[in-house]
């Protein structure tokens, strides 16, 4: 290896994408150029990933957090060899190409996670080395270290200035994450302005208060440096390290230090003058030296042999520990142990009932011993969503002996440990969620009330994008939670919540409905589901006399119906409110009305049936339909349609008892029938 190919490696990179901005007329130059010489060190120095395996399960993982810069990750991917030919490097930004704006997971080979809202590459990455740590602490065995492998993640500036890094990052650093590397490419120009006009405080001094091993390379060009950085982070085991690289955006350009290299191509002449500065080729355009490509294609037999490797560690262990590594490659594939849901109660009915959080509770400990893979937690509300996983201890480095273990879990503290604690960090929580998730092996959840999902919507929007298997329990669900008032009563989350493509959202009615739900969120493979929980008990359903709560995979199911089938009136509800629609229709029987009563927990569910079966449930014949829930109305007329009527809640809560605050709301099976009779009277 010679300086002469390191640089023209670290300049292939760079042209091959200032070439793919300039021909897309579209896209970020001004981070490669500066950063390309600290993204070449670490993928052919440190890495260990195997291009024609993305998925290898031992790899390291790479998250490129300032998604904008997906033109060098592009770059590397195809330069090491993955399954990215350069006519799709040519085709950056384009429709269908394989090459988008900002990286996402399932859509090129080699992207770890979905990026490009600032933060939440940065908060994934913690996520990915919890995951790490959890499933080794778990897994290894004294000469048997079957998952050893770090996580790297590139942030920029505007990362570093985002909410949801500094809740991440202070959490990895109580963790004591000693495999997470964050790279920070210190280059101090943003979108509009360089960051004096807005960010001043120094950064190596605030990660080293959260905890963190700082290391600072002065020359983002000094490949010397960077690599003794890079080795010093290995070398820290006990710490996160933060590296502060200095770069110099634009690098090499006219335009060097300015933000106009952010976010736009340089031009054709600038183009020209910035290889004609560090001594590239005019043309012609992505070129890729035969030399260079031969080197950063060594990747390919380097992760062959560290994956063949990994296989026989895998072997080995597979004849010293048969049940752990069934169990771990199980986990590694997605797979579900069989039975894994056989211990999950089946509740008896119940006037009185229970809370759909409590039902949660009982179902969650009851699957937890068969499905290892489990893990999650809340943010700072155990006691009160009722997430705990009991006898399963709490995800923290290893207490000291004989230290008060204060935790949620007297299971004691430990990487293994399948509670973790993500303190008051509601948004860094949903975006270390989808890291777990990503990262695999896990099945990850996360709690909080359901009015800070707010806090949360960006991660899950991402979640949904990028396809991850993330359950959300969200408890307090309505009004029905009472004295809190309205800053903590959900109104619009539902229809929030529902607006999201690619999330299932389910609110079951009853304790039975809550088993069945938990069912269907460790099954959905492909989407991230939200299970919206109660805090307040309510009835638990006599199942000989309504329908059986496995209805709830449907969606909508016929819950109760008229006496000969042909209903004049349909009544619908989610969650609580299925109760009030029940005991309503009792009353509606008695007086003459044929009532249909439907529990209808998830739409996405619903609608992903064929037509024939939801008008089965809805007959289009029926019009005169009445949906009862206690949120916004929004979206609810696809299935009242023009005639029919909401009973919602189209104000913010008050401060009550939850049982008075539901009446004061019209949340009554007098008032129900009495909306139900005027539309029959119409």
């Amino acid at each position: 290896m010679t300086a002469e190919l390191d640089q023209q490696c670290i300049n292939t990179i760079r042209f091959l994408s200032v070439d793919m901005v300039q021909k897309a007329d579209s896209g970020h130059p001004g981070m490669p150029l500066g950063a390309s010489p600290t993204a070449y060190v670490l993928w052919t120095r440190w890495l260990h990933h195997h291009p024609r395996n993305p998925k290898w399960a031992n790899r390291d993982r790479f998250v490129l957090s300032p998604g904008h810069a997906s033109a060098m990750l592009y770059s590397l991917l195809h330069l090491t060899g993955y399954d990215l030919p350069l006519d799709q490097i040519k085709q950056f930004r384009e429709w269908g190409s394989m090459t988008p704006g900002h990286p996402e997971l399932g859509h090129t080979p080699g992207v770890e996670i979905t990026t490009g809202p600032l933060g939440q590459g940065a908060a994934n990455a913690v996520g990915m080395a919890m995951a790490e740590a959890q499933l080794a602490a778990r897994y290894n065995r004294p000469g048997h270290m079957v998952i050893d492998h770090r996580t790297y993640a590139m942030v920029s500036d505007g990362d570093m200035m985002e909410g949801v890094v500094a809740e991440a990052s202070s959490l990895a650093g109580h963790l004591k994450l000693g495999k997470l590397t964050f790279i920070y490419d210190d280059n101090r120009v943003t979108l509009s302005a360089g960051t004096d006009i807005t960010f001043s405080e120094d950064r190596a001094a605030r990660y080293a208060a959260y905890g963190w091993h700082i290391v600072n390379v002065a020359d983002g060009n000094d490949l010397a440096a960077i690599q003794a950085a890079l080795q010093a982070a290995k070398d820290e085991t006990e710490r996160p390290t933060f590296i502060v690289v200095r770069t110099h955006i634009g690098y090499g350009s006219p335009e060097q230090d300015s933000f106009e290299s952010h976010g736009s191509p340089l031009g054709e002449p600038n183009v020209l003058k910035t290889k004609q500065k560090l001594g590239w080729p005019e043309e012609p355009q992505f070129l890729i030296p035969d030399q260079a490509l031969t080197h950063f294609r060594e990747a390919i037999d380097r992760g062959a042999r560290d994956e063949a490797a990994w296989n026989e560690h895998m072997n080995a262990y597979a004849k010293a520990f048969p049940e752990l590594s069934a169990e771990l490659q199980g986990s590694l594939r997605g797979e579900l142990p069989a039975h894994w849901d056989e211990s999950i109660p089946i509740f008896p009915a119940s006037a009185k009932g229970v809370a759909t959080r409590d039902a949660s509770r009982d179902v969650m400990n009851a699957i937890a011993a068969r499905l290892p893979s489990l893990t999650g937690g809340s943010a700072d509300l155990d006691p009160s969503t009722k997430t705990v996983l009991k006898g399963f201890g709490d995800f923290n480095p290893p207490a000291v002996k004989g230290e008060d273990l204060q935790g949620s879990d007297k299971g004691g503290w430990s990487y293994e440990g399948r509670n973790i604690h993500y303190g008051i960090r509601e948004h860094a929580m949903g975006a270390i969620v989808n890291g777990l998730a990503a990262h695999g092996g896990v099945i990850a959840y996360g709690a909080t009330f359901f009015i800070f999902s707010d806090y949360m919507r960006p991660p899950m929007r991402l979640a949904a994008l990028s396809h991850l298997h993330v359950i959300h329990v969200f408890t307090h669900d309505s009004i029905g939670l009472g004295q809190d008032g309205p800053t903590h009563q959900p109104v619009e989350q539902l229809a929030n919540l529902r607006a999201i493509p690619n999330f299932t959202v389910i609110r079951p009615a009853d304790a039975n409905e809550t088993a069945e739900a938990w069912r269907v969120a460790v099954e959905t493979r492909d989407r991230p589901v939200a299970l919206v929980l109660t805090r307040q008990a309510v009835p638990t359903l006599d199942r000989n006399r309504y329908a059986a709560a496995n209805g709830l995979r449907r969606g909508a199911y016929v819950l109760s119906d008229a006496p000969n089938g042909k209903p004049q009136l349909i009544l619908i509800a989610s969650g609580s409110e299925v109760g009030l629609i029940v005991a309503a229709a009792d009353v509606l029987q008695e007086q003459g009305i044929a009532v249909r009563c439907v529990s209808m927990p998830s739409w996405e569910l619903f609608e992903a049936l064929p037509k024939a079966e939801r008008d089965a449930v809805l007959p289009p014949s029926v019009t005169a339909r009445l949906a009862v829930e206690l949120g916004v109305s929004q979206g609810w007329d696809r299935y009242i349609g023009p005639h029919g009527d909401m009973l919602g809640v189209e104000r913010y809560g008050a401060s009550a008892p939850g049982e008075i605050v539901i009446r004061e709301y019209g949340f009554t099976v007098d008032n129900v029938c009495a909306r139900a009779k005027a539309l029959l009277a119409a």
